[in-house]
């Protein structure tokens, strides 16, 4: 279950990159459930995406934030509260700084990295509370993106450009390291949301991988639904976990730059 917290704004972006939206104004909310064979579908959590305006070093950019949480009833067994941040260029909608605040139970862990494009690389230092800071410089590539980055890839991609079936990758930066990231486009499908109706979508299976080369077989495995319309909204992520399995769907739509057309009234 950590695990999956841990990484759900990283595979809502695991999609085509494309030319970022990003939308001062915009909120996103999303609630976190667990389902078992022997339990029933419980909301344990809930994460929130929230684009605004604000400036670094004197200088304007795009903030989009994604906060993580457990519900009030379940921070007795185990309280999280992450936080990841990514400042954007307002020109050329590329990000220039990415910052992690995580506190789960008893653990922290805080990350930043700094991306030098004139360069081509990105410079990272990260901590927890066990360990001291540690530092890495890594190199950069256009598709090389970190995990709220990911989160806009898909966000101005044409639905006629994904090709049913065909593998595609991408390479999300983390502090220490690079992960790859492969997907696949499934197809056209309308899913049913809980408490939000029902949506036209288009369904993608997503794979975080440990290694260069891997199977859709390997590594963590999400399947993503995003709305089947000019936003290109994450709707709906499922995830099999060893006991059960785990889903993150849209509760609330605020401030998005185009009507929600993918909505069925």
């Amino acid at each position: 279950m950590k695990r999956f917290f841990l990484t759900i704004l990283l595979m809502l972006g695991a999609l085509p990159l494309m030319a970022q939206l990003y939308h001062p104004g915009e909120v996103l909310d999303y609630r976190v459930s667990y389902k078992a064979k022997m339990f029933p579908n419980t909301e344990v959590g809930m994460v929130r995406v929230e684009t605004k305006k604000d400036h670094l070093a004197g200088h304007e950019y795009y903030n989009v934030t994604g906060f993580a949480k457990t519900m009030p009833a379940y921070r007795l067994f185990f309280k999280l509260e992450d936080r990841y941040t990514v400042y954007i260029h307002p020109d050329n909608l590329r990000p220039v700084r990415f910052e992690s605040d995580l506190k789960e139970s008893d653990y922290t862990y805080k990350s930043r990295m700094d991306y030098d494009w004139d360069n081509m690389q990105v410079n990272t230092r990260w901590r927890s509370r066990q360990n001291p800071e540690r530092s890495r410089q890594m190199p950069l590539e256009e598709k090389s993106l970190d995990a709220i980055s990911l989160f806009f890839n898909m966000r101005s991609a044409k639905a006629e450009d994904f090709v049913e079936g065909r593998v595609e990758t991408m390479r999300m930066l983390l502090p220490d390291t690079i992960r790859t990231i492969h997907y696949r486009y499934i197809g056209r499908e309308v899913k049913k949301i809980r408490n939000m109706g029902k949506f036209r979508t288009l369904r993608f299976e997503c794979e975080l991988g440990s290694t260069e080369g891997f199977s859709f077989t390997d590594g963590t495995v999400f399947t993503i639904w995003i709305s089947d319309d000019e936003n290109k909204i994450p709707l709906y992520i499922e995830s099999p976990i060893r006991i059960g399995s785990v889903q993150a769907y849209i509760s609330d739509i605020k401030g998005t730059k185009y009507p929600l057309k993918s909505r069925i009234r």
